[in-house]
């Protein structure tokens, strides 16, 4: 069976939904009095990965490595430079226009700031009911009714329709947000740091509220954050990523307790342990993220790699199965 060929397991479809294939993102730098392009942002560079139905992928890095510029190509909102991205079968790099709005009812995505991605002119109500208005997925009669429903569904009361944005906390904002998300059942959600705004107590609810819904709707996320802990809460696989490449993918499990990259290592190595009978040695990185504007040759981690060799210099690692699933892009496993 292909990657792209679905199966069903108990009632419900498996199989691949998502497949990205060596995708790049470069923004051009300009100069001049006419703007000429005097070199590239590599934002994204050559990233491959692909996501199960049902699943969520999590990916995280530091600032800057290109997560949430991933998640923009997923969701088309950015074009690629280079490569490919499949979704549920189909080729989705160059479709624009009515097909892009007509395929677009499949994958939603949720914000890190909910406030910015509500029109605060807007009602709850008009809000949420906005997407199936707009594709006319139902009648008005049956969109209020689904309005009621999915406000009832994350947590909110249907009364809360009639009010504004701002009379609302961030926590219940970001139900809003994902009652928006959920209007039109989408396959995929893509959740860019949807968290990291909210306090400790309320991140709890809405990932607990994530889950639920990734139950009862059979929905797959790619959840991008830069919170270990978050990430390993909410993720069955998780991507690691570092200068717009991609430098480890594993099931959580298996990363988190065999992390085999030493980005990877390092990146866990800060992580807070809850328990405090557990403690890591911990991996201090000398230097800085080198800029995507020039990004190092071979290997984009060797200059603050503490392991590095003199192949790391000069050739590019790719990403290797090292059983298990857990696939690394390091020539110390070549």
């Amino acid at each position: 069976m292909s990657v792209t060929e679905k199966s069903v397991k108990d009632g419900v479809a498996t199989g691949t939904l998502l497949e990205v294939k060596g995708v790049k993102k470069y923004f051009p730098i300009t100069a001049g009095v006419i703007r000429r392009k005097v070199g590239d942002i590599k934002a994204v560079d050559d990233v491959s990965f692909h996501l199960n139905r049902g699943e969520t992928l999590g990916l995280v890095g530091e600032s800057g490595c290109g997560k949430s510029t991933t998640g923009r190509l997923i969701m088309r909102v950015l074009d690629p430079t280079e490569g490919s991205i499949e979704f549920d079968g189909k080729d989705i790099t160059h479709v624009r226009g009515s097909e892009l709005r007509h395929l677009r009812k499949d994958f939603q995505m949720i914000f890190q700031d909910p406030y910015s991605s509500l029109n605060p002119r807007m009602s709850v109500g008009t809000l949420v009911a906005e997407p199936m208005v707009v594709n006319k997925t139902a009648s008005r009669s049956e969109i209020k009714d689904r309005v009621a429903w999915l406000l009832e569904t994350v947590g909110l009361s249907a009364d809360a329709r009639q009010r504004y944005p701002h009379e609302f906390s961030g926590g219940q904002r970001q139900r809003i947000a994902i009652a928006r998300a959920l209007s039109l059942r989408p396959k995929l959600i893509v959740a860019d740091e949807a968290v990291s705004a909210l306090d400790v107590s309320i991140q709890a609810q809405i990932l607990n509220l994530l889950a639920d819904l990734r139950k009862e709707f059979g929905l797959s996320y790619v959840f991008i954050s830069h919170n270990l802990a978050v990430v390993k809460h909410v993720s069955d696989r998780v991507g690691v990523m570092y200068l717009g490449r991609m430098a480890e993918i594993a099931p959580k499990d298996l990363l988190y307790s065999n992390p085999l990259h030493p980005y990877t290592q390092a990146l866990l190595s800060a992580a807070p342990e809850p328990k405090r009978h557990v403690q890591r040695e911990r991996i201090i990185l000398v230097g800085d993220v080198p800029s995507p504007a020039k990004p190092p040759s071979g290997c984009a981690f060797h200059t603050r790699c503490p392991k590095v060799m003199d192949v790391c210099r000069s050739e590019r690692p790719i990403l290797k199965d090292h059983g298990g699933g857990q696939i690394v892009a390091c020539h110390l496993y070549a």
